[in-house]
């Protein structure tokens, strides 16, 4: 008798695979062969790969910090167009013209960020003669001018949120309309995205502040720092729909993605479709997302974002993307599409190559999001270079890894701090939901920190699990998102055993002939160097300090004892190179085998369990880190929390200083962080000028104790 759940199971992937070859088109681009991909990192290598399919050659342009860069190596060719700072290279719009014009280029793709939506390089494409696969110059002004937007929306029968459009900017005006709509409320840049100029001013004596920051964000990343002010739903979701139109007048929407989970109003997971739409609903935000294209004259991708209602599912206009999305592999993962596909294709003036009707929804996708940054830390961007990566396997269509790095590559101050997008897609939520927390727990990174457990555990809580979601939903949950860990007595002794296979390394001396710089010994030879009788290991998580115990009983087995607790374990085990060059672990505690994939950097042991990745340091001799640690826990310096630029500075020497005062700015990875004092004091001496490039920890302000 066949089994109902694998009858189901069947059908769904020959639906996939039917929604995956249901367009699947190898003829070439009208009037395009070569285009310049006017962008860096994992968007720029996406890109590529479907115009390598399609027979378009690619140039990419690369500034010095992206010299030795993965898109600069599978580009057919690449231009250097200058320094690191964006403003110098990928923002050079005269530069990336005249390359496309060197290279013969009939085409530029602006991906996401930089210049795709810049109203001024749409237009001088046009004046040069040069495709720009993106929308006309018109839709990217009226839509990237939020209070024009939101005219046009309400004329287009499109559902705004209450809120000031106005082009009177004065602090005043903006203050008192402030009050009139009432706190908290929502500043965002007129001409924001991505979280850039937004800010949330919980009351009023908040908001002056607030709109300086917006204002200064807004104005370095968009070069306007007009705002306008809104309604602040509270627990809203964040549900954006795909949209699709031709020079023909044809427009389609391909369905919708909840992107309600963000931190620093910047997305970290998302999905599609979104969890607990009914498919009245579902057809209601596609119509009005096709009405908003088409208001506009649009033309090729885009995507309309709406706040909805958490709890009754009305929703409202937020903004227009006139772009393609980072997150627009959920999209293709749920429709088997290829959106630069058809961006490629509308682009050179073909219609869409499908209708509404022939669009169809299969399944559902995750894409996660790998940052390099601390949650456990206000989720702190870091900079610095990816010492060791291994990636999960794509193995099947179900599994997608867009990036732009390798291994040993940096992750620039310069940049967004993105090292990766892990896309997985299954026949419903829960299964995608299972296959992503599995995929993760196979992401193996060290040398920074990242956001991988964050998001394992965010998989694994339960109003994640059942749909529950809202853009406040890391704060309502940040207790059980972030718990306190406790080190298992398992991981401790299996960190213990991997001391012990790298020092057998160590003390041999053996040149090993290997590709893999973190392999402890030869795989070929197996050398193993007997013990002596006792040895000690200490490992730091935390604030706890741990001790193991080893003695040596005879080859290869060794009894243990974590913190001179609790019996004595017999431990035995080997560490062997697996199929993707990483290590694994298997050891023996008691008869029960456990296996682990890990590497020793420095003085910290990365374990990486299918549960969660461990971080064992081996702690430093006092004496080394006495001075360090005084610096670090006296609350009257202001350090550095990231590598970043200063931007600007609030104090002078002499200053009186309250605590929670904002002392200085530091630019990093496009944000704005604000430094505040975390005491009483006078400012005693700057160590720190505007201008200067500053490393993570970096003393920036040191203030006396008043004593007045």
């Amino acid at each position: 008798m066949f089994h109902v759940g694998k009858l189901k199971s069947l059908l769904y992937t020959q639906l996939t695979l039917y929604a995956r070859n249901s367009y699947q088109s190898t003829s070439p681009v009208n009037r395009i062969s070569k285009i310049l991909i006017a962008n860096r990192g994992e968007i720029a290598c996406r890109i590529m790969k479907t115009a390598k399919k399609l027979g378009v050659r690619t140039v990419a342009v690369y500034s010095e910090a992206d010299r030795n860069s993965m898109h600069v190596e599978e580009a057919d060719e690449a231009y250097y167009i200058g320094p690191a700072l964006s403003s110098e290279s990928y923002l050079r719009q005269d530069k990336i013209i005249l390359v496309a014009k060197q290279a013969k280029c009939q085409a530029i793709h602006p991906g996401y960020g930089f210049l795709s939506e810049n109203t001024e390089f749409a237009k001088l494409c046009e004046k040069e003669d040069m495709i720009f696969i993106g929308p006309p110059a018109s839709a990217i002004r009226d839509m990237g001018i939020k209070n024009t937007s939101k005219a046009i929306m309400t004329k287009a029968g499109v559902p705004i949120i209450e809120g000031y459009h106005g082009n009177d900017q004065s602090n005043a005006m903006l203050l008192a309309e402030a009050k009139k709509i009432g706190f908290p409320l929502m500043i965002k840049a007129v001409r924001g995205g991505g979280g850039k100029g937004m800010r949330i001013a919980p009351k009023e004596s908040d908001f002056i502040e607030a709109l300086e920051s917006a204002r200064t964000e807004s104005q370095k990343a968009f070069g306007d720092s007009a705002v306008l002010l809104e309604k602040y739903v509270a627990e809203p979701r964040h549900v954006e729909v795909q949209i699709f139109a031709d020079k023909h007048g044809n427009a389609v929407y391909l369905f919708e993605r909840d992107c309600s989970v963000q931190r620093r109003h910047q997305k970290v997971i998302e999905e599609a479709p979104a969890p607990g739409i009914s498919w009245k609903v579902r057809q209601e935000i596609g119509e009005a997302a096709v009405r908003a294209a088409k208001a506009v004259g649009y033309v090729g991708a885009g995507t309309v974002e709406f706040i909805m209602d958490r709890n009754d599912h009305s929703f409202y206009f937020m903004e227009m993307n006139t772009r393609l999305q980072v997150e627009h592999p959920v999209t293709e993962a749920i429709t088997g599409l290829d959106l630069v596909e058809w961006q490629l294709r509308v682009a050179s003036g073909e219609e869409l190559p499908l209708k509404q009707e022939e669009i169809h929804l299969n399944g559902h996708a995750f894409e996660a999001r790998i940052y390099a940054e601390n949650p456990r830390n206000g989720f702190l961007p870091g900079a610095g270079q990816l010492v060791y990566l291994r990636p999960p396997q794509a193995m099947n269509s179900r599994i997608r890894i867009e990036t732009g790095v390798r291994q040993n590559d940096e992750v620039s101050v310069h940049y967004d701090p993105m090292i990766a997008k892990l896309v997985v897609s299954g026949k419903d939520r829960s299964e995608a939901l299972s296959i992503l927390r599995s995929q993760l727990s196979k992401y193996n990174i060290a040398g920074l920190d990242t956001n991988i457990e964050f998001i394992k555990d965010l998989c694994v809580h339960p109003k994640f699990r059942s749909g529950e979601v809202h853009t406040g939903f890391i704060e309502e949950h940040f207790e059980q998102l972030f718990p306190e860990l406790h080190v298992s007595n398992e991981i401790l002794i299996q960190g213990a055993l991997a001391s012990i296979l790298y020092e057998d390394m160590d003390s041999l001396n053996v040149s090993v002939e290997t590709k893999d710089p973190f392999s402890p010994f030869s795989v070929e030879t197996g050398l193993r160097l007997n013990h002596s009788l006792k040895h000690t290991f200490h490992f730091d998580i935390g604030k706890e300090n741990n001790t193991i115990e080893v003695k040596y009983v005879e080859p290869d087995v060794y009894m243990m004892r974590v913190n001179k607790l609790g019996p004595w374990r017999k431990v035995s085990g080997t560490m062997k190179k697996r199929e993707d060059d990483a290590l694994e672990l298997s050891a023996e505690i008691d008869g029960v085998i456990g296996k682990a994939r890990m590497v020793k950097l420095n003085n910290k042991l990365h374990i990486f369990t299918e549960d969660r990745e461990w971080q064992l340091i081996i702690p430093t001799p006092k004496f080394v880190t006495a001075f360090a640690s005084q610096t670090e826990q006296n609350p009257h310096t202001a350090l550095s929390p990231m590598p970043g630029l200063v931007d600007k500075i609030f104090v002078s020497k002499g200053d009186a200083v309250k605590k929670g005062d904002s002392l200085l700015v530091i630019v990093a990875m496009k944000m704005e962080h604000i430094i505040k004092a975390s005491a009483d004091g006078i400012v005693e001496e700057m160590l720190c000028s505007i201008g200067d490039n500053v490393a993570k920890n970096k003393l920036l302000v040191k203030l006396a104790e008043n004593k007045t």
